[in-house]
């Protein structure tokens, strides 16, 4: 949405301070990813023991060899998992919960239901396609059977399983409408965790104005702004905090704000003035804005169908030792092999994104 950015707005995900600050398509942003995206560290050099040890596997196929000693697959497979095995364990079981769920409804996900999806996210940022892919593979590490395997089944599957007709009323669009193209509070600010030291700096802020920024850089606990003087993003209305908001949309230009309780801390804003507003007529940008409005409702409900299915279902990890939802009990160790082999091969296959239950297939 080009039109409801402001200019001087830097991304938010660059401030950790965003999930308190920050407005609801970051915070929705957040709630959909449900998959972690990995990218495997550089492989680092084995002991000589270690080494040889691992090359002598008897029954493993050679993936390599180096002189005459061959390197096997359960050398690398081992190393693989040393590595990264929580989190793809971690994948598997939520594509697992996911996929249990669609069988159980009767559902199906298609190869051309996940090829639509993607070519309409393409389309968004103007690619095909092919460059999309490519992109994702350069930028991510992740190749396009695991883009479609890992992101967009889950994603389109969480959608079929939220089921219900998305409802967006007038004052939905006029508060999307006012957070992405109404005016916005350019501020300052310090961030404590202490309210006794939050008082002591807001008195001195109150006495030196001038030298709000040198407080935020000695005193802020929030690193991304401190570093910058205390400067933050503008504050739009209906951005995800209310008391925030109204405090910064109270200041006049090199006003102070009093203190401001935002969760545990305490925020202190020095106003530098407001911006105009960007699209002053709704219609300009109506069917845009629903478009938007329904897709963050969308992966709003999406978020709140996940977290409810892990809330129904028995997950024992026998890796992590943790076990969650659907009834009591702790993980046994020393049984996980069989069991993590049982788990992966219950989700869709990398040659397989198809899924054909025998209640039939579903379409949007």
């Amino acid at each position: 949405m080009s039109e409801g950015t402001h200019s001087e707005t830097p991304q938010k995900k660059s401030f950790p301070w965003a999930t308190i600050l920050g407005g609801t398509v970051v915070a929705i942003a957040a709630a959909v990813i449900v998959f972690q995206i990995f990218n495997a560290e550089p492989a680092a050099a084995p002991t000589e023991q270690a080494g040889k040890a691992s090359l002598n596997a008897a029954n493993s196929p050679a993936l390599a060899r180096v002189n005459t000693e061959v390197i096997p697959y359960d050398m690398v497979a081992r190393e693989c998992f040393d590595r990264v095995g929580k989190e793809v364990l971690e994948n598997l079981i939520n594509r697992t919960i996911i996929y249990q769920e669609v069988q159980r409804r009767g559902l199906a996900v298609t190869d051309a239901e996940i090829d639509a999806e993607i070519e309409t996210i393409a389309k968004r940022f103007n690619l095909p396609m092919d460059t999309w892919y490519q992109m994702l593979q350069t930028e991510r590490g992740l190749t396009p059977q695991q883009y479609r395997r890992d992101v967009i089944w889950p994603m389109i599957a969480l959608r079929k399983l939220a089921g219900e007709e998305i409802q967006i009323s007038e004052a939905d669009m006029q508060r999307a409408f006012q957070r992405d193209y109404g005016p916005r509070v350019r501020c300052r600010m310090i961030m404590m965790e202490n309210v006794r030291r939050a008082n002591e700096v807001w008195e001195k802020a109150n006495r030196t104005p001038e030298e709000f920024d040198k407080l935020a850089r000695e005193h802020s606990v929030e690193p991304g702004s401190r570093a910058l003087g205390g400067s933050i993003p503008p504050i739009a209305r209906y951005s995800g905090n209310e008391a925030l908001e109204e405090a910064a949309f109270r200041l006049q230009k090199d006003e102070i704000s009093g203190l401001i309780q935002v969760g545990s801390k305490y925020v202190i804003l020095k106003c530098e003035g407001h911006t105009d507003q960007v699209v002053t007529d709704i219609k300009d940008v109506w069917n845009e804005l629903y478009q938007q409005l329904q897709e963050e409702k969308t992966q709003e409900r999406v978020a709140k169908v996940f977290e409810q299915l892990k809330k129904e279902t028995r997950v024992d990890n026998y890796l992590t030792n943790i076990s969650s939802g659907g009834g009591n009990g702790t993980a046994q160790a020393g049984n996980y092999t069989n069991e993590i082999q049982q788990t992966g091969t219950t989700v869709p296959t990398q040659s397989a994104n198809t899924v054909q239950p025998a209640g039939g297939t579903l379409t949007k």
